[in-house]
């Protein structure tokens, strides 16, 4: 018998209709107001701060429009705007909190009644069942909610704390990598020779193709975007290529690619490979990706000019040192694109265990006007790996910020 069950053994659990234990109130304009110290929420969440409240007990705020599945539980002075409702709350019934867990489970937008923005409406939201456990005890009954509440409680604050403690991580790894990175491309004056890339390369410009005018097939099309926009039966580029978007909100967005593709509206650039590896001259690049955007012109549509880039520098260390440097960087490039990848898929799973047991816990019985509401009243079962913490998820490496004295000497066993 799980805890659950214990904790609810022979309890009868009555739903209710929402209107019966929670009163919906409207929000007001809130301009008039004097700046202060107290909160106003809209459904995006808080707006503005002002000097006076509409409602200074706990509630739970449910959208009237536009993001109607922002809930927020306040349990200090607010005021409320007219597009979110606030509720008041009967607590000898039901404990505010629980109610607000309870509101988290439902597929709010199921119950959109807007026909553009999204909308709830006070009607549909009042025959809401809400399931009201040892309904004719209600000592027993509020004893029961604030233990699901703990519960909850506990699970909402251990799952914030990891999502915090991986993002950390996330982005010390990758100051991690910026560190090293840029201490290896960086050459003191005199220490290596500078060229420009007119002198060492040369720019090609890609061919206008539109996606009307594309054949399907299995080479990216690459033009301003970081990643391809659609596939076509031919490509005009191959081998090791560094890419620069030429226009738009990407403009001077730095790509290297490896397998044959369709260049577009962007323009590659080929180093004499004799003298400067393409793929060193890519992590040179990326290094200035800031510089680079900036040097984008126009005052409609940003866009950066191939010429420009003729009179670009790049220090020419010998082949064998820019090889190292390269092999460096590629073992960090791949840790931190695993990481990047793989730690907001461990926050994600680590949202949906705390989504599973919230569900869990409060998935009472249900009167068939209930389950109609809530689905088919049978838990759903967890993903396999969403249940499974590993053991070292908590646990960020003692030395992922520390950068050793003389990065350029770093032996690769420290990636």
């Amino acid at each position: 018998m799980s805890y659950m069950e214990k904790l609810l053994e022979g309890v009868e659990v009555e739903w209710k209709p929402l209107a019966e234990v929670v009163k919906i109130k409207n929000g007001k304009d809130w301009k008039s107001l004097g700046n202060g110290d107290i909160p106003v929420y809209g459904s995006g969440g808080i707006m503005e701060y002002v000097d006076t409240y509409s409602y200074d007990k706990p509630t739970v705020l449910i959208p009237r429009k536009g993001s109607i599945t922002n809930v927020f539980y306040v349990d200090s002075p607010f005021w409320n705007v007219d597009t979110i409702y606030y509720t008041e709350i009967d607590d000898a019934t039901i404990n505010p909190k629980f109610f607000y867990y309870f509101i988290k489970t439902i597929d709010l937008l199921s119950l959109d009644t807007g026909s553009g923005r999204p909308s709830l409406t006070q009607a549909i939201l009042n025959i809401i069942p809400v399931p009201i456990p040892c309904p004719n005890n209600p000592k027993k009954s509020l004893e029961i909610q604030t233990e699901i509440v703990r519960i909850l409680d506990t699970f909402t604050e251990l799952t914030t704390e990891l999502t915090t403690e991986l993002t950390t991580e996330l982005s010390a790894r990758k100051k991690q990598y910026n560190y090293y990175r840029d201490q290896l491309l960086s050459f003191e004056e005199g220490e290596v020779e500078w060229k420009m890339l007119g002198e060492i390369g040369e720019i090609r410009r890609g061919t206008a193709i539109t996606k009307k005018e594309t054949t399907s097939g299995d080479f990216p099309v690459v033009a301003n975007s970081p990643k391809s926009i659609y596939f076509h039966n031919k490509s005009n580029r191959n081998g090791e290529t560094i890419v620069i978007a030429r226009s738009g909100a990407n403009a001077g967005f730095v790509s290297y690619w490896n397998e044959p593709f369709f260049l577009t509206d962007a323009f590659s650039i080929h180093p004499d490979k004799k003298v400067l590896t393409s793929k060193f001259a890519y992590y040179l690049l990326k290094k200035e990706q800031k510089k680079i955007h900036q040097m984008s012109k126009g005052a409609g549509v940003p866009h950066v000019r191939a010429k420009d880039f003729e009179t670009y520098s790049f220090p020419i260390p010998p082949l064998t040192e820019q090889a190292c440097i390269v092999s460096i960087l590629d073992k960090f490039d791949a840790l931190t694109h695993s990481i990047s990848e793989g730690l907001p898929r461990e926050i994600e799973l680590r949202q949906k265990q705390y989504e599973y047991y919230r569900d869990l816990l409060l998935n009472f019985p249900k009167p068939e006007a209930a389950a109609r509401i809530h689905g088919t009243g049978t838990a759903r079962r967890a993903p396999t790996d969403a249940r499974r913490a590993p053991t070292d998820a908590r646990r960020a490496p003692t030395d992922a910020r520390r950068a050793p004295t003389d990065a350029r000497r770093a032996p690769t066993t420290a990636i």
